[in-house]
Parts: structure tokens; C-alpha cells; sequence
């Protein structure tokens, strides 16, 4: 698998993959702007355009954009992060032009039309009151906040109530022209598909206007101790986390053996110890973030509350243990059998693909040949991943929780 890329005199970076065994393509437009990006009187604005994006441009309906693509067979969508926004096509081959002509429009020249923001809004209002019946989901959220105290990273994605009713048309529109721009967006492609034809037709309709990826600054409050929200749930949800290294840090290639050992799956430690022998959780995981400046490893389980702080004793144990011990040799094989395994499988098709083009570019100004993503992981050694667990866990940690009463 090889890839090419372009800059165009715009800033506009546009990066394609080539499988010649498909008949298909994937197409993506990745904005560097996500929720950290937003002042906090505009909470959800990455995530509100991500939405309007849909509703229409200068010369197309929302439906007449629908129909363009569900009348091939294609389906679209889009999603937002705290550092990204991401908007997708997947088609057949043939109708790539098209595909790329209206995510361009989509993406340059939304209408933003005040009558189609009003409807919207309402849509999103409901979507955060969705999310906050999800007390497995807002758990995560609780955490970042806890993790991040004041600085935007703490923040839902989707923003709050209070800021999206009182965004303006003005407010939107004023969002996109400052963020919107060339030199913060990739067009990353993979599937059937010819470089050379996507770079001109994707600079024939890009934005001359000037910019580039939005300036940020890191967490400089210490993450708080304890954070609970008590509500009248069937279960109590426990998370607890450490500071971990940032996007770019190369501790997040040893960090990620040991998420994989600590909770990855159903052989790891938490499924094995609370689940398996113990029977005291469903879901039972570990997970890790990684930003621009700031990073984490978590751990999360759903328990019923009377159990609760058995679990919370269950998840610092594994944690101590592990920041103590670390993995064992034969723990260590089994998870980089397992990262090379998932990494060739995560590349069965063109939207996986395009993601890992679009998501790799937009994060690490780069993309890595899978023969050096490899290599890297064939070279970790046991000592490298037991001094970093040693060095990330055995810090302060963070715990929140979920439910009636505290655990």
C-alpha cells in the first residue's frame, strides 16, 4: 500500500490510496477544528456546522444533496471530535467527480440559511438530551471535564444548552469563515481512484481564502481528585484515569500495550478479574486519549451500585499492579500480536482507508507506511512498556462516577 499527496497553492492538502481490487471510493473532507477550538461562548459550534454543512448550499437543497448521492447507491455522513471535523462520502468509482464537486460545495459554500439554522437547533437540543439519558456515555464526558478543569478539552463535543440556544446565523457563519479554510482542511481518498484527477477537480472548487490549523494552548490546571454525579441510575459507572502522554508523544506507542493488556478485550486483566472470575460487570475497559498537548489513560466499568466500590477497589488494584509489575513477556507478545492483527484488519476497505489518511494527516501532519507502523511495533520492548507504565500510572488519579450514591 503506498499513497500520494498534494498542496495545493491554497494550503489544501489532498492525500489519496490507491486499491485496485475495488470498485469503489471513499472521499473525506478533514477540517482541523473541533470543539477545543471554540471560545465557551460558542460551546457546539464545530458540531452545530457539522450538522448545517448538510442543510444546504448557495445552489443545492439539503434534499436535492441527498438524492445526489443515495440515487448511486452512496451514503454520506459526517462526525465531530474535539480536534476535528470530519464530512464523507463513500461511492462507486464512476462517480467520483460528483462525489467530490458537492462535498466541495458542501464544505466551501454552505447556505446557512437562518429558517434551516432554527430547525437544526432544535435537532441538536434534542441530541443532548439524548446523550445525557446515556449515563455509560456522559460518565466519559464527566471525566474529561474532571481531567482538563477549565480548558476546552473538558468540554462536551456537542455543547451546551444554554450555548446552543443563544448561537446567532452571525455567530455560525462568522465560525466557518475563521476555521473553514484551506490550509485547515485535507481531502483524503482511497478506493478506485486516480490522484492526479481528484487534485484537479477538488482546486477547481476550493476556497482561495488564507489560514491555517487554529492555535491552541494545553491544560495547565491539575486534574481534580474526584468528581460524582449522583443520579438515580439501574447502575453505577466508575471511571478512573492518570494523565497520559499527548498525540505525538512516542510513550503512546507503549501506552497502547498496555491499555491492550489492562482492558483491551477479553483476555485483558479488568475483563478477566471483574468480569470472568467475579461476575460483577458487563462492560469492563480501558481506553486512552490523546490530544494536542494533553493526553490520559482511563478505565471504565458499569456495575450496580451496591457493588460499586468493590469494582472502584477492583480497578485502582489492576492500575497499582500494573504501574508495580507491569506486563508479563507472555502478556507483552499477545498485544503486539493483537495491535499488528487489528492494524492489516482495520484496512479491509476504503473508508477505513481514507480514515486512517485523513485522520493521520490532519493529526500528525504525516502518514506512516504501514511497513513503519510495523516495525514500530515489532521493536517494543518489555523493558520500554514496563518503565512507561511504571512512569504513567503510578501518578495522582482522577475517579469519577455515575449513579445513586457515592462509591
Amino acid at each position: 500500500m503506498s499513497h500520494r499527496s498534494t498542496t495545493l497553492d491554497t494550503g489544501l492538502t489532498v492525500i489519496t490510496e490507491r486499491m485496485s481490487d475495488v470498485r469503489s471510493v471513499s472521499v473525506g473532507f478533514w477540517v482541523g477544528t473541533g470543539s477545543v477550538d471554540e471560545p465557551p461562548h460558542l460551546a457546539g459550534a464545530s458540531h452545530f456546522l457539522e450538522h448545517l454543512l448538510f442543510k444546504g448550499t448557495e445552489g443545492r437543497s439539503a434534499r436535492s444533496i441527498a438524492l445526489a448521492v443515495e440515487s448511486v447507491g452512496g451514503d454520506m455522513n459526517a462526525f465531530t471530535t474535539k480536534e476535528y471535523t470530519t464530512f464523507y462520502v463513500r461511492l462507486l468509482s464512476d462517480d467520483i467527480v460528483m462525489g467530490l464537486e458537492l462535498m466541495s460545495d458542501i464544505v466551501w459554500t454552505p447556505a446557512l440559511r437562518p429558517d434551516e439554522l432554527e430547525t437544526e437547533r432544535q435537532v441538536i437540543l434534542e441530541e443532548i438530551l439524548m446523550h445525557a439519558d446515556e449515563p455509560a456515555d456522559q460518565v466519559h464526558d464527566l471525566l474529561a471535564e474532571a481531567m482538563f478543569p477549565g480548558h476546552p478539552l473538558g468540554r462536551e463535543v456537542l455543547g451546551e444548552v444554554e450555548t446552543v440556544k443563544a448561537m446567532t446565523a452571525d455567530d455560525v457563519a462568522d465560525f466557518h469563515h475563521q476555521h473553514y479554510l484551506p490550509g485547515n482542511v485535507v481531502v483524503a481518498v482511497a478506493g478506485d481512484v486516480d490522484h492526479d484527477q481528484v487534485v484537479d477537480v477538488v482546486a477547481g472548487r476550493t476556497s482561495r481564502r488564507g489560514g491555517g490549523p487554529p492555535a491552541r494552548s494545553s491544560p495547565v490546571a491539575a486534574p481534580l481528585a474526584r468528581q460524582d454525579l449522583n443520579r438515580d441510575t439501574e447502575q453505577a459507572h466508575l471511571a478512573v484515569a492518570v494523565p497520559g502522554p499527548d498525540r505525538d508523544d512516542e510513550d503512546r506507542h507503549r501506552l497502547a500495550v498496555v491499555e491492550q493488556v489492562l482492558g483491551g478485550g477479553m483476555a485483558s486483566r479488568l475483563f478477566q478479574t471483574v468480569r470472568e472470575e467475579r461476575g460483577l460487570a458487563y462492560s469492563v475497559y480501558a481506553y486512552r486519549l490523546g490530544f494536542q498537548g494533553a493526553g490520559a489513560l482511563a478505565v471504565y466499568a458499569g456495575t450496580s451500585p451496591s457493588r460499586g466500590p468493590e469494582v472502584l477497589d477492583l480497578l485502582n488494584a489492576e492500575i497499582d499492579r500494573m504501574a508495580a509489575h507491569g506486563v508479563t513477556p507472555e502478556e507483552m507478545a499477545s498485544a503486539k500480536g493483537h495491535m499488528r492483527g487489528a492494524l492489516a484488519l482495520g484496512l479491509e476497505d476504503s473508508g477505513a482507508r481514507m480514515s486512517r489518511l485523513g485522520h493521520s494527516q490532519t493529526v500528525h501532519g504525516r502518514v506512516r507506511p504501514l511497513e513503519e507502523v510495523e516495525r514500530d511495533i515489532e521493536s517494543l520492548t518489555l523493558e520500554e512498556v514496563n518503565d512507561a507504565a511504571q512512569r504513567w500510572l503510578s501518578g495522582p488519579r482522577t475517579v469519577v462516577s455515575i449513579g445513586p450514591g457515592t462509591p
